[in-house]
């Protein structure tokens, strides 16, 4: 089993590498369209081969409020029959090769040089150990049949009566919440089945507690987080619980229908290496695994909506707005790195678009004769929220730096601390040159009109500058250097003219000493926040 679960883990890792920026795509197009949210759900699952890692990354983003909680129930239903692809991969009639299936890719690991290459070679290595552990643990299973007191203990839980049923899937419930993986267990499942310790039928209703058992992981992302995300999780058990009643209230009918659509026979048996096994047990499993949980989806789909409802009143609100920090940032995203790097990029992004909104605040309060102090507060209170903002920032990428990333996740997310030290810095200067002026205003001094128009035009060419680099690393324009490199040349040349007018316009002696200081710093600090906008130019671009 442990080969198995290390078989799942390289696999969905690997895919998660391979995939990353589909998946990144992907989750960024669900929206409140509720058939769109589940097909996101059921391809990211089928991806990484693991519906506890799409819900908690859900919850993740409920949490963080990147998502909201109708869009995230919809992905949940999604994962629901995403995660039945593990049982279709399992049927599949090459266990045999999974030992050389294995041995190849690990090769391919271990000698290639490309990224993509090996990434690839991990999720194949991962499906290779998948296979070789599922015909361990049935060679395994083989031998429980020849030991009485373990076939004794199976025989004790037996689905051919109601509470026979409930008991097995109690059983796999608990199975499934102990190991934290309803793939390892419908493994196990499968290996007891096909060597004919346990019938279908009680295959069958294990299966149906390990969808109950699965929901625990997402509930346990739940504790400590937002209503939103509480919600959600919440929304994860309901959907389990409600779909495993109805399907044992019908529990034989359902069964009698599996059997009756598919070719095989579950009965059937063949003898190989003079052991008796039977073959169509997987396929069997997997289409009751596939049916219970598209009919559940089928059931749920219309009334999602009224589940938001019911769910905002099982979990009232707590009547002010949750945010234990500042940033969007979650740690539960850490599991999922492709997606970690995805959230700290859109708090780059806000750093952004922070100092944006500071020069425009800046130069409002600059210009007017009795400055907005509730504003002239707001820009001092937005230069400490960037502060912070990095701190977390930098710790949650140094987290995610910490494990084992793809080349391309640990450049970005290097770039992206460099970045935010940028954008912080860029707010240090633009409240320096707040405090100039109200220095000034203090001590009785003001800018001179024709100074506070030459500011104008710096300001404005500044936040152009900025603007532009900000929308450049949006989209990832590596040629954002070379495209912004006028308006640089531009901002520079204006810089170091109005400072050139000013040291003439000294040698006049009508300027005052403290308002040649405060000029002389505001131009200084105009400056450093173009070298630094420059800086992101250059790291979105590649060149530093």
């Amino acid at each position: 089993m442990g080969i198995f679960l290390l078989g799942m883990k390289n696999m969905s890792d690997g895919m998660q590498a391979v995939a990353g920026a589909s998946l990144r795509r992907l989750i960024s197009i669900v929206t409140n369209n509720r058939i769109m949210a589940t097909i996101v759900g059921i391809v990211v699952t089928g991806v990484v081969q693991s519906s506890s890692i799409t819900t908690v990354m859900v919850i993740g983003f409920v949490n963080s409020g990147v998502m909201e909680l109708s869009q995230a129930i919809g992905v949940i239903v999604g994962a629901n029959i995403g995660t039945t692809v593990t049982g279709w991969f399992l049927a599949l009639k090459i266990g045999k090769y999974g030992l050389p299936l294995l041995g190849g890719a690990a090769f391919v690991y271990l000698f290639s040089r490309g990224d993509r290459w090996r990434f690839w070679a991990m999720a194949i290595m991962g499906t290779g150990m998948v296979f070789f552990g599922l015909e361990l643990m049935k060679d395994a299973c083989a031998i429980i049949r020849d030991i009485p007191s373990f076939e004794r203990a199976f025989h004790f839980f037996q689905a051919d009566t109601y509470l026979g049923v409930l008991k097995c899937a109690m059983v796999g419930c608990v199975l499934t919440t102990l190991v934290q993986s309803s793939s390892a267990t419908l493994g196990i499942t499968i290996s007891l089945a096909t060597q004919g310790v346990i019938s279908y039928e009680t295959a069958a209703a294990l299966v149906l507690g390990e969808n109950i058992g699965t929901t625990i992981t997402a509930f346990i992302a739940s504790l400590g987080a937002t209503t939103n995300a509480r919600r959600a999780a919440y929304f994860h058990v309901i959907f389990n619980f409600v779909g495993v009643f109805w399907i044992t209230l019908i529990f034989h009918w359902y069964i009698a229908l599996i059997q009756s659509i598919l070719p095989g026979d579950v009965m059937r048996a063949e003898v190989v290496d003079g052991v008796e096994t039977f073959p169509d047990m997987t396929t069997a499993i997997a289409a009751t695994h596939t049916v219970f949980n598209v009919a559940n989806m089928l059931l749920f789909l219309p009334f999602l909506p009224n589940f938001v409802r019911l769910l905002n009143r099982l979990v009232p609100g707590k009547g002010y707005k949750e945010k234990p920090r500042l940033t969007d940032l979650d740690v539960r995203m850490l599991e999922t790195p492709l997606m970690a790097i995805e959230q700290s990029r859109k708090e780059i992004l806000k750093m952004g678009a922070g100092c944006s909104k500071m020069l425009t605040w800046l130069e409002e309060l600059r210009n007017a004769d009795d400055p907005d102090k509730a504003l002239a507060d707001k820009l001092k209170h937005r230069e400490k929220l960037l502060d912070s903002m990095q701190d977390e920032l930098a710790v949650f990428v140094t987290n995610l730096l910490a494990n084992d990333n793809p080349h391309s996740v640990a450049d970005e997310a290097r770039q992206q601390l460099r970045i935010a030290d940028e954008f912080e810095s860029i707010s240090d200067y633009i409240a320096n040159m707040d405090k100039f002026d109200r220095k000034l205003r203090r001590d009785g001094h003001r800018f001179t009109a024709e100074q506070r128009v030459a500011l104008s035009e710096l300001n404005s060419q500044a936040q152009s500058y900025l603007n532009e680099i900000n929308e450049g690393l949006a989209q990832g324009n590596r040629s954002v250097l070379t495209q912004t490199a006028a308006t640089s040349k531009r901002l520079r040349s204006e810089i170091k003219q109005q400072r050139r007018k000013h040291l003439e316009a000294l040698s006049d002696g009508v300027i005052p000493p403290l308002v040649s200081v405060a000029y002389l710093a505001t131009l200084n600090a105009y400056a450093r926040v173009r070298d630094h906008s420059e800086n992101v130019a250059e790291t979105v671009s590649g060149d530093k």
